[in-house]
């Protein structure tokens, strides 16, 4: 696969598989019904923040993030990253790629640590992904989510040094 930055002709391939992820309401703190111009604006960002696309050998989106400063002022050291996959993609290894990307990505414009500030507690797919690349668990908000079948979870704040 290869990752690179993310540009408008990659939204029409992005936008399918992120309102299945945001309408599903399992792991984004985003509105279900988060209309299109509104997720492409949240996604799609300018400097100092990043959006790539990760792309099969045949031009495929198989997944994006962005990245950004966390805070501004004196917090603006601490940078954060949002991801998603495509579930056509699942398992291939997108996510971990993605993840990756970001961190090297983070390291190279001096960032010093990273920062997610609302990990579902029962994605576990993803806590579990995060942990293997270093983050851990500060502290979770409990009931900070509510899950269309779980109910009220956890939302974790993770964390990495750089």
């Amino acid at each position: 696969m290869i990752i690179r930055e993310a540009t408008a002709e990659d939204w029409p391939a992005i936008w399918p598989f992120m309102r299945g992820i945001i309408a599903a309401g399992e792991t984004y703190t985003y509105d279900r019904d988060t209309p299109e111009d509104r997720a492409r604006s949240m996604w799609l960002l300018g400097v100092p923040a990043r959006t790539v696309v990760a792309v099969d050998p045949a031009g495929a989106v198989m997944g994006t993030a962005k990245m950004n400063p966390n805070h501004m002022g004196g917090a603006s050291h601490i940078a954060s990253a949002s991801f998603m996959v495509d579930p056509a993609f699942s398992g291939r290894g997108v996510g971990r790629a993605l993840g990756e990307y970001v961190l090297d990505w983070a390291r190279g414009e001096g960032y010093r640590a990273m920062q997610f500030n609302a990990v579902v507690s029962t994605n576990v797919r993803a806590v579990g992904l995060w942990q293997a690349l270093g983050f851990e668990i500060l502290g979770t908000l409990p009931e900070g989510f509510l899950h269309p079948t779980h109910g009220y979870v956890g939302l974790h704040i993770m964390h990495r040094h750089l």
